[in-house]
């Protein structure tokens, strides 16, 4: 399996909404998880910003994560946005094959 989960932040729940449906809809995620309002706390032009934020929990493969990247990237609101990719060690196998045929190029029955 090469599943991950990548971590997002965004800056409102509409941007987060956006970017979660091109993600989904152009397959490259299985699906996304949006947590709002999170507070974040993080250094940024010499100052501590203190901001309220959205959290997008996007699941894929790791084959995908360049062009989600980039997807994301080109999306988003902020210079620097958060997009990282965590490996997914274990899982249910049901779900982590769900994940890999989901995103597979054409395939639209699931």
């Amino acid at each position: 399996m090469n599943a991950i989960l990548v971590y997002i932040t965004a800056s409102s729940e509409k941007e987060a909404l956006d970017i979660g449906r091109a993600l989904v809809s152009e397959k490259l995620a299985a699906s996304v998880n949006m947590i709002p309002s999170i507070r974040s706390l993080y250094w940024w032009e010499g100052e501590i910003q203190d901001e309220r934020e959205v959290v997008i929990l996007a699941k894929t493969t790791s084959a995908l994560f360049e062009s989600l990247k980039d997807r994301v990237t080109a999306m988003h609101s902020y210079v620097c946005p958060c997009v990282i990719a965590i490996a997914v060690e274990k899982g249910h196998l049901p779900f982590l094959e769900w994940i890999e045929a989901v995103t597979q190029p054409g395939n639209a029955s699931l």
